[in-house]
């Protein structure tokens, strides 16, 4: 069939920085393996923002348009052959990683490490996959999740980043019988679900610093975070060897306010910034855990004496793997609460320009704080 005789939909497609276009695509159906889904809301993630607004996301650059968009759900609307576990009209939750489930990792259920991985939205490999910012996309059945009936579409665009931190707290070995003290650095939409995915699992306290009151009052007020403490913003730090010594003082100060001198079994870094990696080592108690979550600098200077003499245990974390149906029941029977007030703002899909350029602002008009910003569908169904 000839793509004139095919039906249309909308995309939102990058061209280069700052440069998205509204256009109009062909339709095509789902083939072997495949089910077509009508995207009915979409989480602007900071990698979708970075792409946007520089035209690539650190050595990922874009080379042909591209359909930014990870964080979604929708309805199933057609389904290709050979699927047989999902039917139109179905809801489900869309996971953006394509794995090979050929490979040495996908073999031992590592597949978010998977050597062949294709994840919707990134330039890493090319021809690029498009995401999810379209009416319709077409995607591998066997990552379609579907829905329990009490979560939202909205919810369920929030199953990727919380995926994030439930891979990371596998990790860190965070359950709910491990009694843990946590710390989150960042409260950003990360750090928050990291605070509420500690609550939900019965940490004993849960306490963030971020260099933004605004953002720590509003965990403080939603009751992510017990306690909160805000960075002092200084001169940069001239030498190595000074920055390392403001990270312990600065540290050790929060520490004294949280009445927790030998510091947190489990900290959870969600910034990326080479201060506050530095501090996270300091604020794990001997023994304990640094997750580093948070992408951002890449080559810093750490006190790995520090680590290594307490027995500091460092982890890396990347992506997820097998967490959507453990993300998808944690949000629909409510045992986040006040998760949905992650969700700031929200747009059509026509107007997707407009949520990059207010995510890129992190305020809006009135002032108020830009957390999680979702792009719903342009269409009636």
């Amino acid at each position: 069939m000839s793509p004139s005789a095919l039906p249309t939909h909308h995309a939102a497609v990058l061209r280069g920085a700052k440069d998205l276009v509204y256009e109009e695509r062909t339709l095509w159906p789902p083939q072997q393996g495949q089910a077509q889904v009508a995207v009915m809301a979409t989480g602007l993630c900071g990698s979708d923002l970075h792409y946007y607004a520089h035209g690539r996301n650190g050595d990922f650059v874009v080379q042909s348009p591209l359909v930014l968009g990870h964080e979604a759900a929708g309805i199933i609307t057609a389904v290709g052959p050979g699927v047989k576990n999902l039917v139109i009209g179905q809801r489900v939750a869309i996971e953006a990683g394509i794995m090979c489930n050929n490979c040495s990792y996908c073999s031992k259920g590592r597949y978010n490490l998977c050597k062949n991985m294709r994840f919707c939205s990134s330039a890493k490999t090319f021809p690029h996959n498009d995401g999810t910012l379209q009416e319709r996309m077409n995607h591998p059945a066997h990552v379609l999740h579907p829905l329990p009936d009490s979560c939202s579409f909205e919810q369920a665009a929030l199953a990727e980043p919380l995926s994030v931190l439930l891979h990371a707290g596998r990790r860190a070995e965070l359950t709910p019988s491990s009694n843990s003290t946590v710390l989150v650095f960042g409260v950003g939409s990360i750090g928050l679900l990291a605070c509420a995915l500690a609550k939900s699992y019965g940490a004993t306290r849960v306490c963030a610093i971020d260099i933004n009151q605004t953002r720590l009052n509003f965990a403080l007020e939603h009751g992510f975070a017990q306690q909160v403490h805000c960075l002092p913003m200084g001169d940069k730090a001239k030498t190595p060897d000074d920055a390392l010594r403001r990270a312990k003082e600065n540290i050790t100060d929060a520490l004294a306010e949280f009445n927790m001198p030998d510091g947190f079994d489990i900290v959870f870094e969600c910034t990326g910034a080479e201060p506050c990696i530095q501090m996270s080592i300091h604020a794990a108690v001997t023994g304990g855990k640094v997750m580093l979550v948070g992408m951002g600098t890449r080559n810093i200077t750490l006190p790995l004496s520090a680590a290594a003499l307490r027995e500091v245990d460092i982890h890396g974390s990347f992506r997820y793997a097998h967490t959507y149906p453990t993300a998808l029941a944690l949000l629909a029977e409510g045992k986040l609460p006040n998760v949905e007030k992650l969700i700031s703002h929200r747009f059509g899909l026509e107007d997707t320009a407009k949520a990059f350029e207010l995510l890129m602002k992190g305020k809006d008009d009135d002032g108020n704080m830009v957390l999680k910003v979702m792009v719903g569908s342009s269409e009636s169904l």
